[in-house]
């Protein structure tokens, strides 16, 4: 499949919101430990120490002084819980959790997990988790027979932690600036989102860093913040991309902007076939009754080497333009999806191609 794309337009703009972020705006990984329980028996054995103990302490807060060798159970199982705090959230906001396990566990099906602190790099709790964990799997094994759907020994609490600390993204610097920070770093693009937010704003606003960073005047009354950065993110420009072609020779799929270049070339790509069949036969002795070391039957293997050049599958020459002109025109001749591949790699070789191979 040769999936060949319009060149881009003026009418192809994209918001700057969909081309970067601005600086301190991002999410912060939460994470912590706790028990799942409530398990039909499908939880962590009691070789796993970490579960024992971990059940003893859970225990020992309900003022219960149980030891570790007195817990036996399989209905629980020790897991890993991770959260995504958005960049700002505020206190009793929902967060989904996911949960994993961390020992020998079989199945998490139809545990709950029990109230869990959920901490930042900086150890302080922001969320507390806590719910039944919902498990897109099963896993059910008896009599050596095992049915095992998924990875039940993963799941999602969904909206189970509530944020106990508020969270600001905090974008402007101690310059008084903000940054503005691009996907793709690209300087063409930059230049372009400088000229468009000083167009919008003012003069003097912005001023692209480099090719990744675009510095933004922020405003002097911070309660207008947020209809500044609104007005800023919804500002819409054309980014420059480089040229690319994308093969996959697993698939036979090439992907190539319709407005890549290709300086004139003539292509003429052949096909030749060779093949080789070889027959084997017996030589049978005369003397088929005298028996001994060094006599059988001797096999004779016969080649027969064949070459078919049915001639050019094509032969064309094509003038200055694009890749999509040429995918086009070879599709007209009939060309195999393979053959572009080839044709288009031995362009680039060439020198005619003037963007950059990606073979997959």
């Amino acid at each position: 499949m040769v999936c060949p794309l319009h060149g881009a337009t003026a009418s192809e703009n994209v918001r700057l919101k969909d081309l970067g972020r601005f600086l301190g705006w991002r999410d912060n990984m939460l994470v912590g430990y706790g028990i799942v329980s409530g398990l039909a028996g499908s939880g962590d054995t009691s070789r796993n120490q970490a579960t024992r103990q971990a059940l003893a302490n859970a225990l020992s807060q309900f003022d219960m002084t149980v030891t570790q060798d007195q817990i036996q159970s399989r209905n629980a199982a020790l897991v890993i819980v991770t959260a995504t705090l958005p960049p700002t959230s505020n206190v009793g906001d929902k967060i989904d959790i996911n949960v994993t396990s961390m020992g020998d566990a079989r199945s998490l099906a139809g545990g709950t997990l029990i109230m869990t602190s959920l901490r930042g790099p900086d150890r302080k709790t922001y969320a507390l988790g806590q719910g039944p964990v919902s498990v897109g799997g099963y896993r059910y094994d008896a009599n050596g027979n095992l049915r095992q759907k998924n990875h039940p020994t993963v799941g999602i609490v969904p909206l189970g932690a509530t944020v106990e600390v508020p969270v600001h993204a905090e974008l402007v610097l101690q310059d008084g600036n903000m940054n503005f920070v691009l996907k793709d770093a690209d300087a063409t693009t930059a230049r372009r989102i400088e000229q468009q937010i000083n167009q919008a704003m003012g003069p003097g606003v912005a001023r692209s860093l480099d090719a990744k960073t675009i510095q933004v005047r922020a405003p002097r009354d911070a309660l207008v913040m947020n209809d500044y950065v609104a007005r800023i993110e919804a500002l819409e420009v054309r980014p420059d991309q480089e040229s690319r072609v994308v093969i996959n020779e697993r698939t036979g799929t090439v992907v190539a902007g319709g407005g890549t270049r290709i300086s004139p070339v003539t292509i003429s790509h052949g096909d030749i076939r060779v093949s080789v069949v070889t027959e084997y036969t017996a030589s049978q002795p005369n003397l088929v009754s005298i028996t001994g070391p060094g006599v059988r039957s001797l096999v004779v293997g016969n080649s027969d080497l064949s070459v078919e050049e049915p001639g050019q599958s094509v032969a064309a020459s094509f003038p200055d333009g694009t890749v999509g002109n040429l995918v086009q025109a070879l599709s007209k001749t009939r060309v195999s999806t393979r053959d572009v591949i080839a044709i288009l790699q031995a362009i680039k070789a060439a020198g005619a191609l003037h963007a950059d191979l990606i073979i997959q």
